[in-house]
């Protein structure tokens, strides 16, 4: 049976998640912006949209958990 074995994790791993988060999180931006402008909605709805998608609240406050244990170890 193999042990889970819970090791905090290093600045460099932290940074590195940091930054895949982010670009994933302007690949769902950029995505609900290019949908948008194929249905030519207006840019105040396209901007709701964005503020109110699940993925990119639940990304913005993992982002804010993950800055703020990085600023810990620093």
């Amino acid at each position: 049976m193999s042990e889970i074995v819970n090791n905090p994790a290093s600045t460099a791993e932290i940074s590195e998640i940091i930054i895949e988060l982010e670009q994933y999180r302007e690949r769902l931006v950029n995505d609900i912006l290019q949908l948008g402008k194929k249905i030519k909605l207006s840019q105040k709805a396209v901007d709701k949209n964005i503020t109110q998608h699940p993925e990119i609240a639940k990304i913005d406050l993992i982002l804010e958990q993950l800055r703020s244990q990085l600023s810990e170890l620093s």
